[in-house]
């Protein structure tokens, strides 16, 4: 894809997923642009083996947008990062088409192991705020990460996660893949899981009150007996 066609395209891209753009001039502003037109001048450098420039030019990027884009990682089509301040982005991520960011995600690794030590994103995944993912794994097509989640291990296609560490909570339909994550009322499964626990000690409770009864109830029909 040309020089111009990029530019284009991720000007597409921010008008089509903010609704606060209401211009194109205000795109050429906008973070995840600027960090986007140094990240695809910096891969291009790193793809030709010149390393030093180009993490010159991607921490140039850092510094005027506070989104962190190794210039390894392998990014698709219409990638977007809404705000996008504090975004790690790790040298061997591998990030699909039509993956959405929020602010404070981190795509990184578990250590200093060489290779593959960061995750491959799937196509058309939302990663909200605060996300960490952490680890050489894959997070599947069409799946949804709630804010603050810590996710470390292998995610299916079609999945909504959340928590820490993060948990499966819902398998969406394939069929309706721009099903919508609402923010601010995630599933929370230690508090189910807490809610759970709850409801089986007060079953117990009340099953032993019963048997108390029972008991005394029988001790009395012995002494009326005897």
């Amino acid at each position: 894809m040309g020089w111009i066609r990029n530019i284009k395209e991720e000007i597409r891209v921010i008008k089509e997923r903010d609704p606060a753009i209401h211009s194109t001039m205000e795109v050429f502003l906008y973070p995840s642009f600027k960090v986007m037109m140094h990240y695809r001048i910096a891969h291009k450098l790193y793809t030709k083996k010149q390393f030093f420039l180009a993490r010159w030019i991607s921490q140039r990027a850092v510094r005027k947008t506070g989104i962190e884009i190794h210039p390894g990682a392998q990014i698709g089509k219409g990638f977007f990062i809404d705000h996008g301040n504090g975004v790690i982005i790790g040298e061997t991520t591998i990030i699909g088409d039509n993956v959405t960011l929020y602010q404070g995600v981190t795509l990184g690794g578990t250590g200093k192991e060489h290779g593959k030590r960061h995750p491959t994103i799937g196509n058309n995944v939302m990663i909200s705020a605060g996300a960490k993912i952490l680890g050489s794994f894959t997070i599947g097509d069409n799946s949804k990460i709630g804010a603050g989640s810590v996710v470390l291990h292998e995610v299916p296609p079609h999945s909504t996660v959340v928590g820490v560490p993060g948990r499966v909570v819902k398998r969406m339909d394939p069929s309706n893949p721009s099903e919508k994550l609402d923010h601010g009322h995630l599933p929370d499964p230690v508090k189910e899981d807490i809610a759970n626990l709850q409801h089986a000690d007060s079953e117990l409770t009340n099953r032993m009150i019963e048997m108390e009864k029972e008991i005394r109830e029988l001790k009395r029909q012995l002494k009326m007996k005897a």
